[in-house]
């Protein structure tokens, strides 16, 4: 694809969103690995769980928001 095209695509909003990508089992381990440095309640880990199957980034997004707000 050349430059130009991808550039023209990227600008497009409906077509440069952010797409939806399932977690890996390594990215589940290690988003496993991230809730348990401290000790939260299962409903947390559950709900970051059910949000990597459908999007990885966004479960991360979810375990790091917690994390931050449960550390202050």
């Amino acid at each position: 694809m050349s430059k130009v095209l991808i550039k023209n695509t990227l600008n497009e909003p409906e077509l440069a969103e952010e797409t939806a990508i399932p977690a890996t089992e390594q990215e589940l381990l290690f988003l496993t690995q991230k809730l348990a440095e401290l000790e939260i309640p299962i409903k947390v880990f559950l709900q970051a769980v059910s949000i990597a199957a459908y999007d990885c980034s966004s479960a991360f997004r979810y375990a790091d928001k917690y994390l931050n707000l449960a550390q202050k």
